[in-house]
Formats: structure tokens, C-alpha cells, sequence
């Protein structure tokens, strides 16, 4: 009997499982929301807002000078979530041009360590940011005075391309903005070579009945002048006798 046993196995094997749920975290935290399959969306929510609970704690623990326990808060966030390296969403573009050299000297400092704040040092005009550091930083304070409850989960209409798997999108709460008013994905190959044939198959048929109606406007045209030369010919004939 599985009492006391809330985890979906989700076909996968612990350490598989743990990896994904870490990171799936760090891309919610990231960008704000995801989207992923209902049973994997049931498993995330709880153990991001777990994750936000601790950071809300320990942002209390700094405000009231408790170092150890705001230590020991970060140092559970940085267990569950790893401590992945961020590129600011605004430098993103300058950092896909740089070389690998230059990469990394802006997410690690000459010692090796990497940087955690995103700020910028010596003559670089922006540095990475990590997980943890954004975690704390910029998502705890949204949910200061929250009880609980920090994630939204939404059904999707839409399904998975290729095993037609149902979707949801998992989003902090006060992110209210409505699934369909996100930017559209691009298409892929299949989808634009589909949406190829559909208007191709649109533009024939609407080619096909516009000729069907000319050939029947030039059919009604021509009946109508033979009815009318047919009249001509009878009243002709009518004169003569």
C-alpha cells in the first residue's frame, strides 16, 4: 500500500528524478514559468514553493541578525537547487558574442569561484548571477507576507507534438499574465509545412469554385441569348406569314 507516498515515480529512476526536479527549478526560477507535461507540473509545485519558503526565511533571519539561520536556509536552497549560473536577461546577446575566453571571465572570477550578484567588476560591464542569489534576492520579497500557495498551476488546452501528451504551465503568482497572452513560440518545420498544405488546399478550392461560378455565369449568359435569338427567330417567322 502506498500510504504516506505523494511522489509521482514518473518512470524514472531517484537520482533521474531528483536531476529533472532540480532542473525544472532552476529554469522556473529563471524565467519566471514553465511549461511541462500535469504530472511532472504536480511533482515541481511543491518543491519550488518549499524552495521559496526557505528563501522567504531566510531573508528573516538576515533582517533580524540571524546569521546562522540565514545561513543555514541558503546552504538547504543550495542542496535541493544546486547553484546554477545566470546571464542577465539584458546582456544575453553580448554574452552569445563573446568567446569562450571572455565567457569565462564574466561567470568566474580569477580565483575560480563564480560570481553570484550579476554586478558589474573591474572592467566588465556585467557578471553572472546565480540561482540561489536570484532565489532570495528578487523572488522571496515578492512573497514576504504570503503565507503559502506562491505557484499557479494552469491546464492548457494545447497537447505535446508527437506523443499528444497534456500540457500545464506552472507561473509564480503575480505573474497574472493569461497563457494566451504569451508570445507565440516559432513553428516548427512540421507545424509550417502543415499550415503549407492547408492554405495551398484553401487556395484550390477557392480557385476551383470561382470557376465552377464563372462557368456558371458564362452558362446562364449564353442561354440567355440563345432564348433571346430563339424570341428573334419566332417573331421573324411570325411576320413572314
Amino acid at each position: 500500500m502506498r500510504h504516506r507516498i505523494t511522489q509521482r515515480k514518473l518512470n524514472r529512476t531517484s537520482e533521474h528524478r531528483k536531476a529533472m526536479m532540480r532542473n525544472m527549478a532552476q529554469n522556473m526560477i529563471e524565467h519566471g514559468r514553465i511549461t511541462t507535461t500535469i504530472p511532472k507540473a504536480k511533482n515541481l509545485r511543491p518543491f519550488v514553493e518549499k524552495l521559496v519558503t526557505k528563501a522567504v526565511h531566510s531573508r528573516r533571519f538576515t533582517e533580524a541578525g540571524d546569521v546562522p539561520g540565514a545561513l543555514r536556509a541558503r546552504r538547504a536552497i543550495h542542496k535541493a537547487l544546486g547553484d546554477r549560473s545566470l546571464v542577465p536577461k539584458e546582456h544575453q546577446e553580448a554574452y552569445d558574442g563573446m568567446s569562450d575566453a571572455m565567457r569565462k571571465k564574466t561567470m568566474r572570477m580569477v580565483s575560480g569561484r563564480r560570481y553570484r550578484t550579476g554586478e558589474p567588476k573591474g572592467r566588465l560591464s556585467f557578471t553572472g548571477e546565480s540561482i540561489t542569489h536570484r532565489l532570495i534576492e528578487t523572488i522571496a520579497p515578492r512573497f514576504a507576507d504570503r503565507p503559502g500557495g506562491y505557484v499557479r498551476l494552469i491546464l492548457l488546452p494545447k497537447r505535446r507534438l508527437g506523443d499528444h501528451a497534456a500540457l500545464a504551465m506552472l507561473q509564480f503568482v503575480g505573474d497574472e499574465e493569461a497563457p494566451t497572452s504569451l508570445t507565440k513560440p516559432s513553428k516548427s518545420s512540421r507545424k509550417r509545412k502543415a499550415d503549407g498544405r492547408y492554405a495551398l488546399a484553401i487556395k484550390e478550392a477557392k480557385s476551383w469554385a470561382k470557376k465552377d461560378r464563372d462557368s456558371a455565369k458564362k452558362a446562364k449568359a449564353d442561354s440567355q441569348v440563345d432564348a433571346e435569338a430563339t424570341a428573334d427567330e419566332g417573331a421573324e417567322s411570325a411576320d413572314e406569314s
